[in-house]
């Protein structure tokens, strides 16, 4: 017996525009890739591959403008591993990051698992509005 889902297309188009993002065929066509399931960690190389498998024409020039014009918006997180390498993280929620080196994957920490002491002073007329740990690891050799 085969079952039909309703699309998800009508409600990531609301979502877009609550952004105050246009719903442009190609952002709810990623929309659609990066929210369709779980909470996930992905690349902007990751997202251009799954397009591609999905049938999306799009550049990887559009998958960047996407990706942080989305980010702007909240909905998704940036988070820097290195200066050549961001990962987009479909969970906004405070939390932390382990990135497995040998693997180019991220692993989600729960925030209370990090704790601080403190935390400096903010710059004169500046505020601190989250803190990011990445913990970098890899495997461990015998």
């Amino acid at each position: 017996m085969s079952r039909t889902h309703p699309s998800r297309k009508p409600c990531l188009t609301a979502v877009l525009r609550m952004a105050g993002l246009r719903p442009t065929r190609q952002r709810v066509a990623l929309a659609e890739l990066l929210f369709g399931g779980p909470h996930r960690h992905v690349s902007a190389e990751q997202l251009h591959s799954e397009a591609g498998l999905s049938h999306v024409n799009v550049s990887l020039a559009t998958i960047y403008n996407t990706l942080h014009q989305f980010h702007e918006a909240g909905l998704l997180r940036e988070v820097a591993v290195d200066a050549s390498r961001s990962y987009f993280d479909t969970d906004t929620s405070d939390h932390h990051h382990f990135y497995v080196e040998d693997e180019q994957r991220m692993i989600d920490i729960p925030a209370t698992d990090v704790a601080f002491q403190s935390l400096p002073e903010a710059p004169a007329g500046m505020v601190v509005t989250h803190v990011d740990v990445v913990v970098r690891v890899r495997k461990a050799t015998a």
